[in-house]
């Protein structure tokens, strides 16, 4: 049976192939570039297929495909891995929605690889034992494969879980009044509504989180994110910026405004959401309880659009976090799909409004 998934889906199988015909990955600077001259050798690729657990151990001449006890089942050409990992890489860009590669199929089964997304239960999508150069220490590490093949990639996805819930401050709201600002359905609906309540001499003012393990993962992180992401939201919504860069001197001054130095106020945001996303890219999830470590414990592999692969290594840290706030952006999810960006009245008579939290990453 053929294999089918999205391009996310088969990007891990493309990453699996691309690393095995190079034998090597290399890491990313902060704009994910590769730095030719910082790179680690893999010494195995450690795989959870459906009806056993294999290691592939890459050579110059041969893949080695093995038993975790050594054993080894298959041994295949290191360019036929090349050649493969060539023709999945224009199939998936060719691909939409869920689709199969009936081309690359046979390949597959040859290397025993009967599923495309590796078993696991957190954001660990692959586990590689690599060399060190630095250390010379071979360590097993897992990492979380992020695809810009397509387009950009998810780092937080939307879900009613990431609703952040505003009271409307001032006036009580009539029943028509509430009516008449969610009748607006412009193009930028969102902000016009927020608008429209502002202009009435009411503001919005946060109140919670919509998830209480959302909220209670974000304090375990850092007390201050709730509220420093509930103003994102809000000033990204009426000044129209996305981008984390572009949004952290207007949130810093919102939040530490009583401070004479605004550059100090920025780079406490951004040292704050540069935290906050490493900790979502590699182990905290909205929904789930968080207990602050991370899953994806070596770090975060990225398939750029060109094929090549980066990785970002969790010994890194500093490099890393600076490629994911330079890289991040919010995006307005389906206001329908995740309920949020209506007014509406709640059983004590309180007014309430919701934005919606969704990261992603430009490639």
């Amino acid at each position: 049976m053929n294999l089918s998934g999205n391009k996310g889906e088969w990007s891990e199988v493309y990453a699996l192939l691309k690393l095995l015909a190079d034998g090597t990955m290399y890491a990313g600077d902060e704009n994910s570039n590769a730095i030719a001259e910082l790179f680690y050798p893999i010494v195995l690729i450690l795989r959870k297929e459906i009806a056993e657990n294999l290691n592939y151990r890459p050579g110059e001449q041969y893949v080695s495909i093995e038993k975790p006890n050594g054993e080894q089942v298959a041994r295949v050409l290191t360019s036929e891995f090349a050649e493969q990992a060539s023709e999945l890489l224009v199939r998936i860009r060719e691909g939409k929605n869920s689709f199969a590669v009936p081309s690359v199929q046979d390949f597959l089964s040859k290397i025993k690889v009967h599923q495309l997304k590796a078993g696991s239960n957190d954001k660990t999508d692959i586990r590689i034992i690599l060399h060190d150069p630095r250390t010379c220490i071979q360590s097993e590490l897992g990492f979380s494969i992020k695809s810009h093949i397509g387009g950009n990639s998810t780092l937080l996805n939307a879900s009613p879980a990431t609703n952040f819930v505003f009271r409307v401050v001032g006036e009580p709201m009539s029943k028509g009044e509430i009516e008449s600002i969610n009748a607006i359905e412009t193009r930028s609906k969102i902000l016009d509504r927020i608008a429209e309540i502002d202009q009435s001499g009411r503001h919005l003012q946060f109140e919670r989180l919509e998830n209480a393990t959302f909220e209670d993962n974000l304090r375990m992180l850092d007390g201050d994110l709730p509220k420093l992401l509930a103003e994102m939201l809000k000033t990204s919504t009426m000044r129209n910026i996305t981008n984390f860069v572009g949004l952290a001197k207007p949130v810093g001054v919102a939040l530490f405004g009583d401070r004479d130095d605004s550059e100090r106020a920025e780079e406490i945001v951004r040292y704050k959401l540069k935290h906050l996303l490493v900790s979502v890219a590699l182990g905290l999830m909205p929904s789930k309880p968080w207990d602050g470590r991370y899953e994806a414990n070596g770090g975060y592999i990225i398939v750029k659009e060109s094929g090549d692969i980066v990785a970002y290594h969790f010994y890194d840290r500093n490099r890393f976090s600076d490629y994911l706030f330079n890289c991040a952006y919010l995006e307005r999810a389906s206001t329908s799909r995740h309920g949020y960006g209506s007014l509406y009245r709640e059983d004590d008579g309180q007014v309430k409004f919701k934005l919606n939290l969704q990261i992603r990453l430009r490639s």
